[in-house]
């Protein structure tokens, strides 16, 4: 029944009901916004990597409170 999957028409079909549901003025507007998020993870993600593992971190220790006279 599944043997062929998804076949070329079976994509035509679905960019045509897409197409027709959002309609020829919306899509380059989405495809931009779309291209543009992939951007903007896509420089998140190297600033990340960049930055290093958390591990690496420096860590505040707090201050020891002052010694109490006795």
């Amino acid at each position: 029944m599944l043997r062929n999957g998804l076949e070329p028409w079976h994509l035509l079909i679905v960019a045509l009901v897409v197409i027709v549901m959002f309609g020829s003025k919306k899509l380059p507007d989405t495809a931009r916004a779309l291209g543009k998020s992939m951007r903007i993870l896509k420089s998140e993600a190297k600033a990340m990597k960049e930055e290093g593992p958390a591990d690496n971190a420096p860590t505040v220790t707090p201050a020891e409170p002052p010694a109490a006279a006795h």
